[in-house]
């Protein structure tokens, strides 16, 4: 399979443009409708009754739907008052939509005032849409209301025995994963542009550091890597298999070494026809992926594939580097970042002359109970929570908003995941996607969104079984503005013309410095929500989808960020402010 260069599968800025087109036809599973269950003496009763009620179900679920739904104004092309700002706008929007390359594609529209709520403009605000990364809003304003701004994860390297004192440990040497997005040498906090800080396993080498300066010499027992805090359930429902290959599609688990992904860089060799030479960061991960690289004649473009092959090691990198040409960065994700982070932690234990008897291991839990009927199924026995009786070492992450604010400006996939699922974990003790999810459903309630109109099977947007309606989204926007924290979220958003996934888009243009929204970006579906102060002063939330759009890169953006702008120039009842420069 060859990979296009337009392709943008999702919006985390760090993917490589080289690795970015592939098909997204196979689903990995579906969404299914929220009821937690857990398995007793009753199952079978249950289950009947289940079936009884479900034939009512439909019925008033469709009679509760209509009821609210005949509340709102028709979702067409309306405005709230004739005014002649929005009158403007509205001519506005009716001319970027009427392009021919807007023509086919579905759009929709909703602007209100940030400040009394009052809905300006709408065009189709209670159709569904795809949202991407918009997801991403959803799980980021759940977190911050459910975990607070300030909690930590906490990562523990720890054994069930003390160290004798030679320094020797009888037993595992245990890596005890709580959920940390990012054990990597990103710094923080976000300040505009990613920045790292020594190698990728910094955290790990911190931790060992920290081991050997509290004695320990030898570990008589296996290294372990245990992510047991979350049920193993890497990928999310709706993820394709195309999206398994790439960073934006990295597993989930509660350890994230380099947030679950490798850099490959490929140099070409001494001759054209010699094997390419290959470095692998993390280290650990070099034998993770099979790879046939060649180096071609000089004058060759560089020409890269990925091929899935069976097993677990799945990704198979073929291609080309021609000779002389300069060094290539591929980033890709981690097969099996458990078994990596506990080879690389090993690695580091030995180079600092720590002698380990055993070799390597991953303790994962259970996958988590599922039926067709009901998506929250709860064990009958909870998991113990990851316990030491003994801890060598512990890494204490940022405040969850300063990983927020890096999830948020430069969409970051995992971090959504992993948040959505310490959630879960927090709440219900359970940490798995579906209870996260279980934990939203009611924090939409709260928020004042219309049961069903926000139909969610993932924390970052990945999924094509997403669905949400533009009024879904300026509702949580509205309800996150006017909580404690609602600055702290607003801060997190990407700004127009300056940084995170806005930062080349409406550059020079009126919209810069004056939008802080965030973006959502999957094949033919494109979308845009957030915060805007108008060059008259007006305070706005906005959101606008456009879906089944053909269009590729910049064209596929550009009637959003025209609307965007339009907003921006024309709405406000005061006379306009010149602009700061």
């Amino acid at each position: 399979m060859q990979y296009s260069k337009e392709r943008a599968p999702s919006e985390a800025m760090e993917y490589n443009p080289l690795l970015t087109g592939f098909s997204r036809t196979l689903m990995i599973s579906s969404a299914r409708p929220y009821r937690a269950h857990r398995p007793g003496p009753f199952g079978v009763s249950a289950l009947i009754l289940a079936g009884l009620l479900s034939m009512a179900e439909p019925a008033m679920a469709q009679e509760s739907t209509a009821k609210a739904r005949a509340k709102r104004p028709a979702s067409g092309a309306t405005h709230a008052k004739l005014r002649p700002d929005v009158a403007r706008f509205r001519a506005r929007v009716e001319a970027v939509l009427g392009e021919a390359h807007a023509q086919r594609a579905y759009w929709g529209v909703l602007v209100r005032d940030r400040d009394t709520g009052e809905t300006l403009y709408e065009l189709n605000a209670d159709h569904f849409f795809r949202p991407g990364s918009n997801t991403k809003l959803f799980t980021t304003a759940l977190a911050l209301s459910q975990l607070g701004p300030d909690y930590r994860f906490h990562t523990t390297l720890g054994a069930k025995s003390s160290l004798s004192e030679d320094g020797r440990l009888v037993g595992d040497l245990i890596l005890f994963g709580r959920g940390d997005p990012d054990l990597s040498n990103r710094k923080f906090p976000y300040a505009g542009k990613i920045e790292r800080d020594g190698p990728v396993e910094k955290i790990l080498i911190e931790l060992a550091d920290a081991a050997v300066a509290k004695g320990l010499k030898q570990v008589d027992g296996d290294i372990v890597v245990d992510d047991s805090v979350f049920p193993y359930d890497p990928y999310p429902a709706g993820w394709s298999i195309g999206d398994l290959f790439f960073t934006f599609g990295a597993p989930v688990s509660a350890i994230a070494l380099n947030e679950n992904s490798m850099s490959i860089e490929i140099r070409p060799g001494n001759h054209a026809g010699d094997p390419a030479a290959v470095a692998v960061e993390p280290a650990a991960a070099g034998d993770t992926f099979g790879r046939e690289i060649t180096t071609s004649a000089p004058g060759e473009k560089p020409d890269f594939s990925v091929v899935r092959r069976p097993g677990l090691n799945f990704i198979l990198l073929r291609g080309s580097i021609p000779l002389g040409h300069a060094p290539v960065r591929l980033d890709l994700a981690m097969t099996d970042p458990g078994e990596t982070t506990a080879r690389a932690l090993k690695q580091i234990l030995e180079a600092r002359g720590v002698r380990v008897t055993g070799g390597i291991r991953v303790a994962h839990a259970p996958p988590p109970l599922r039926r067709v009927d009901v998506p929250v199924v709860l064990p009958s026995r909870l998991p113990d929570p990851p316990a030491n009786s003994y801890v060598l070492a512990e890494h204490v992450s940022p405040a969850l908003l300063e990983l927020i604010r890096l999830t948020n400006k430069i969409s970051q996939n995992l971090h959504a995941e992993l948040l959505l699922r310490t959630v879960g974990q927090t709440k219900m003790s359970l940490g798995t996607t579906d209870a996260g999810l279980w934990i939203e459903q009611d924090f939409l309630k709260t928020v004042g969104i219309t049961e069903g109109d926000a139909v969610l099977v993932d924390g970052s947007g990945l999924s094509q079984n997403n669905l949400v309606t533009p009024r879904a989204i300026t509702e949580l926007l509205l309800y996150a503005y006017r909580q404690p924290w609602g600055a702290d979220f607003l801060s997190t958003l990407p700004i127009a013309g300056v940084d995170g996934t806005l930062e080349n888009r409406m550059k020079g243009t009126a919209a810069a410095g004056q939008v802080q929204a965030k973006t959502g970006s999957l094949e033919h579906e494109h979308s845009i929500a957030g915060y805007a102060t108008t060059l008259r002063g007006e305070h706005l939330i906005f959101a606008i989808f456009g879906n089944n759009s053909p269009q590729r890169g910049h064209d596929a953006t550009a009637t959003i960020d025209e609307i965007t702008v339009a907003m921006v120039e024309t709405l406000g009842t005061a006379p306009p402010r010149k602009k700061k420069q």
